[in-house]
């Protein structure tokens, strides 16, 4: 015979990135007692990669939502509970029915307690009916009291001194597992303590958040010391704010950012180098993009030529476009360039790339970028679209920024940062006249590139962008 469906089911968090381990949930698009349908958004959640949107895979009603927002989620841990058959009668969960020799024994304090009469036959309780599966009536329910004859029996006499022991308080009401909801039980695993050993407070015996911190906590009485004890932090909690302060986990982008910096800033050799360009050629040139009907609707700004301008110079450099690889201790020569540019956005930095930029034409590379920077800042990035870059470049111009020595990405070979484009005297044709110019900044890394090919590959970069004739010339 099959088996019945399960009516309540767990949604579990999946891995939505390559191999991450956990997530932060960012919002809940549901509430308990929401009517969900296979394929609907119920969660945004945030990765070490990117914010993600949880679609559920089965229909139902939410019956309990198990972490709150901002809650930090292994991989493979439920995170929703929903009722799949909603409005079918409340089935009570089969509890095991005591032992019939436990039942049928004498009650140790019934041998000094006067008997009552014993019931007539008809009312015995053969004709009751369980009213709930799982809770039968017990037949063995009026064979608790013992018989008179054993009753005058003086020798179960030791048997009242165990009665009066009462279980732990700290147990829960089934003797078994204690209750607690997962951020309890998390908790309760990172100050290591054992829920066993917890007094619950909640409703039915449910062990609380509190009830953790205060089993945490040091007893008051046993350490009588005068005011500095409050000030030590309880291992697992974070520091109380001071006035003038403000704390905010590291979690998410954020995090996964700040680690890869560090990685790749004390692993990749940085060199930085600098050329400061007169690109008034390049400013005019995009004026008159703008208004070429051919790319009507298309967004086209100074970033467009400068991308163009460094994928041109590393077609003219290959040995330029390239990544360590440490564990076989070789160089990896890359043909296909993917893109990479920096965004800022609420969460952090993203550098979501464009895969093989070097083959797009110009109104295919003007609408990736586009999308890319539209959707990063959106928050709507996917772990996918960060993988694989091998060059970026960070537009720190836009914030009014000079110039900067930008941090490669891990696994890249070079960073471009472009600074802000602004009218400055210049001289040109051998007078001093107000031109626009930017400043270049290109950080590589000197294990795949020497001081020589970085020189050239910036100087073309710098050269296209003085004269952008060049794209044609070159290209």
């Amino acid at each position: 015979m099959a088996a019945a469906p399960q009516r309540y089911r767990e949604f579990k968090m999946p891995d939505v990135g390559e191999g991450l381990t956990e997530a932060e949930i960012l919002k809940w698009h549901v509430q308990p007692g929401d009517t969900v349908s296979d394929g609907q958004v119920v969660v945004e959640v945030e990765t070490a990669k990117a914010a993600v949107e949880l679609p559920i895979p089965f229909d139902g009603t939410v019956r309990e939502l198990l972490w709150a927002e901002g809650d930090t989620v292994d991989v493979g841990s439920p995170i929703i509970t929903v009722d799949t058959t909603p409005g079918a009668p409340e089935e009570a969960p089969a509890a095991p029915a005591p032992a019939p020799q436990a039942a049928a024994e004498p009650a140790p304090e019934a041998a000094g307690e006067p008997e009552p009469a014993p019931a007539p036959a008809a009312e015995q309780p053969a004709a009751r009916q369980p009213v709930l599966v799982g809770y039968g009536v017990s037949t063995a329910a009026t064979k608790r009291r013992p018989r008179k004859p054993v009753a005058a029996v003086p020798e179960p006499a030791p048997a009242p001194e165990a009665a009066p022991a009462p279980p732990a308080p700290a147990a829960p009401a089934g003797g078994g597992r204690p209750l607690a909801k997962p951020p309890v039980r998390k908790l309760a695993k990172d100050l290591g303590i054992d829920l066993r050993a917890v007094r619950p407070t909640g409703p039915d015996g449910t062990v609380t958040r509190e009830d953790v911190q205060a089993a945490a906590a040091p007893a008051p009485e046993a350490a009588p010391a005068p005011a500095p004890q409050p000030e030590e932090a309880v291992p697992g909690q974070q520091p109380a704010e001071r006035p003038g302060e403000r704390r905010v986990p590291i979690r998410g982008v954020r995090k996964a950012t700040a680690q890869a910096m560090v990685d790749s800033a004390f692993t990749a050799p940085h060199v930085t180098e600098f050329i400061t360009v007169d690109v008034t050629r390049t400013m005019k040139l995009v004026a008159r993009l703008k208004d070429d009907p051919d790319l009507a609707g298309v967004r086209i700004n100074p970033l467009l030529i400068i991308a163009r301008a460094l994928l041109l110079a590393l077609r003219r450099n290959p040995d330029a476009h390239a990544a360590w690889d440490e564990a076989n201790q070789e160089i990896v020569y890359k043909e296909t360039v993917n893109l990479g540019i920096a965004a800022a956005t609420p969460r952090g930095l993203l550098v979501p790339n464009i895969k093989d930029a070097g083959r797009k034409s110009l109104a295919e590379l003007a609408t990736a970028l586009s999308d890319l920077v539209t959707t990063a800042r959106e928050g709507r990035t996917t772990p996918a679209d960060m993988q694989g870059g091998t060059v970026t470049i960070t537009n720190v111009g836009v914030f009014g920024v000079d110039s900067g020595t930008p941090i490669l990405n891990p696994g890249e070979s070079a960073i471009l940062a472009v600074g802000a484009i602004k009218a400055q005297p210049w001289v040109h044709k051998g007078k001093v006249k107000p031109r626009q110019v930017t400043t270049l900044a290109l950080s590589f890394d000197h294990r795949l590139i020497d001081g020589a090919l970085g020189s050239r590959l910036l100087a073309d970069v710098a050269a296209v962008l003085e004269h952008p004739r060049r794209l044609l010339t070159w290209g």
